[in-house]
């Protein structure tokens, strides 16, 4: 057996239990699956690259858990239940260290959220790994960017910023004497909770939907354009965590953070007036926040308690911004 298949069949194949709407897994050219009557099938591909994503000496179960959890959060986003993943991995060199770790925290994630690794290829090469996921969700339920209205409501789950405050730390642009609170940000920058419960829950619910993988400013900036309508924020809702609240002393800065932080992975969706009342169930176990409201004026106007602020924010660019 050859070395990339010996890889595939130590590391890869048969990790799993089979799901039953998977006929064929790997092995062959192709998987094959079987997806429930009356379904559609939600499809992403995201990639991670060693100096983009991560530092080629990051912890590769922090590695496994980002990469797995930034494409689950693209199936919430939809609101589609995760069910499929095929990977293509490319390795500097075959390291039984760290193939050990990156796949056992892999497959704990897959698992948890019912999602089997059916294919894949792996090469030599710069450390990347490129994941496609599938989900599954019932006809014509699916959430996105483009059903935003004038009038509807705004929120976000969860706190937003951590995950700018952890790059800060990794690459040592800013630090906080609290080593314990620096190596929770670092943990936040890779550990994030795809909220695929949250999702499904406002299927019937949102107008709209999106993951915060690029920053709040620009991700929901793809609502507005896809919806062609404008929004009014305020920034004093935004909700903010206590270490991030530690970790930076100014206002402003924390506000910037949460406004600007990539790699979040929480939701920011829309509600109509008429469905507000649903959240508080849907979302029961899901912290969530409403943060402003849609307007018609297809801008993206910032405020503080009513006082307009003139930030020039922008969101992540990974072909800016390298770790």
């Amino acid at each position: 057996m050859s070395g990339e298949f010996s890889l595939i069949d130590k590391y890869f194949a048969h990790q799993q239990q089979q799901r039953k709407d998977v006929i064929l897994a790997q092995g062959d050219d192709c998987a094959i699956v079987a997806p429930a009557q009356n379904s559609h099938i939600a499809i992403s591909t995201d990639m991670l690259v060693s100096g983009t994503h991560f530092l080629a000496d990051a912890n590769p179960a922090h590695i496994a858990h980002k990469a797995l959890a930034s494409n689950i959060s693209d199936l919430a986003a939809m609101g589609a239940s995760p069910a499929w993943v095929s990977m293509g991995i490319a390795l500097p060199n075959v390291d039984d260290a760290w193939l050990e770790v990156f796949t056992t925290t892999f497959f704990k994630l897959a698992d948890y959220y019912g999602i089997q690794l059916i294919g894949g290829d792996t090469t030599k090469g710069p450390l990347s790994i490129t994941l496609t996921v599938q989900g599954t969700l019932p006809e014509g339920k699916g959430l996105t960017r483009s059903g935003a209205k004038v009038g509807d409501w705004i929120y976000v789950t969860g706190t937003l910023g951590d995950a700018k405050a952890g790059l800060d730390v990794i690459l040592q642009q800013r630090m906080s004497d609290d080593v314990a609170l620096n190596e929770h940000l670092v943990e936040q920058h890779f550990i994030s909770t795809p909220r695929v419960l949250s999702g499904m829950a406002l299927r019937d619910i949102a107008s709209s939907a999106i993951d915060i993988s690029d920053g709040l400013v620009s991700d929901l900036g793809h609502i507005l354009a896809r919806s062609d309508v404008g929004a009014r924020i305020d920034v004093a809702e935004l909700p903010i965590s206590p270490a991030l609240t530690a970790f930076l002393q100014q206002e402003d800065e924390r506000q910037y953070y949460a406004l600007t932080s990539g790699e979040e992975y929480e939701l920011c969706f829309t509600v109509p007036e008429t469905n507000r009342g649903q959240l508080e169930v849907a979302l029961s176990n899901t912290p969530f926040r409403c943060i402003g409201r849609i307007t018609g004026t297809r801008d993206l106007e910032l405020h503080r308690n009513n006082i307009p602020l003139d930030w020039n924010v922008s969101g992540f660019d990974h072909f800016k911004v390298t770790v």
